[in-house]
């Protein structure tokens, strides 16, 4: 799509429900519509929207090995409830061997920041990467919100994804976290509060996923 197109279908999805937009998004896909998901808090909504428009749908998982006990509980629990297609995709290092070699992850202090980034981009990124290149989906659904942090404040609903070269769509991008409570609340759905990312230093931070020294931190490797 071109600048101009994505700017026409943000002012038009604007005001369309999230599964309205994941409708769109699914209907110009040609069958390769993804779904990403880390399994952190209120992830049950997007997979839960994107299921009950495409049941089959493919979920990218990243399993990076650091995941607390909890969250590994959540994904099978969510599993299970929503029937998910987990295409999962795991670092060439295994977190024990990282460690070994490294001497553990990162602390996730602003000081740190090129070592988080550096862990990032073998522990996150480079499977991330590897997926979309075997899934090669021509919409990324995502759970972005705009209220997650700044960097996140300036995309929108559609946007276009230079790192991994696919149209990015995020349904909830303007929803506040009481939508996203009262979503779960009517479906009945799990959340999960005990969620960590060691690829992140705090909230306010990107790993890379969704920034573009993520893409060129690959491409370097």
């Amino acid at each position: 799509m071109t600048a101009e197109e994505i700017a026409q279908a943000n002012e038009s999805l604007r005001e369309q429900s999230p599964r309205e937009v994941i409708e769109w998004a699914i209907g110009r896909a040609e069958g390769r519509a993804i779904v990403s998901t880390n399994f952190r808090p209120y992830e049950a909504v997007i997979l839960h929207l994107a299921t009950q428009v495409q049941p089959d749908i493919r979920v990218l998982w990243v399993d990076h090995g650091y995941n607390r006990e909890a969250t590994y509980r959540h994904a099978e629990e969510l599993k299970a409830k929503l029937g998910l297609n987990i295409q999962a995709f795991v670092p060439k290092l295994t977190a024990a061997h990282y460690d070994a070699a490294h001497g553990g992850m990162p602390e996730p202090t602003e000081e740190n920041e090129e070592a988080i980034k550096a862990f990032s981009t073998v522990m996150k990124l480079e499977p991330f990467q590897r997926g979309m290149r075997e899934l090669e989906p021509t919409v990324w659904l995502t759970a972005l919100r705009k209220v997650q942090n700044p960097n996140r404040a300036e995309l929108d609903i559609v946007s276009p994804d230079n790192n991994f070269n696919s149209l990015k769509v995020s349904p909830v991008f303007h929803w506040s976290d009481e939508q996203m409570e009262a979503y779960l609340a009517e479906h009945d759905l799990p959340n999960e509060w005990d969620y960590f990312d060691p690829a992140k230093a705090d909230e306010k931070r990107e790993c890379g996923l969704h920034a573009a020294w993520g893409g060129k931190a690959v491409e370097a490797k």
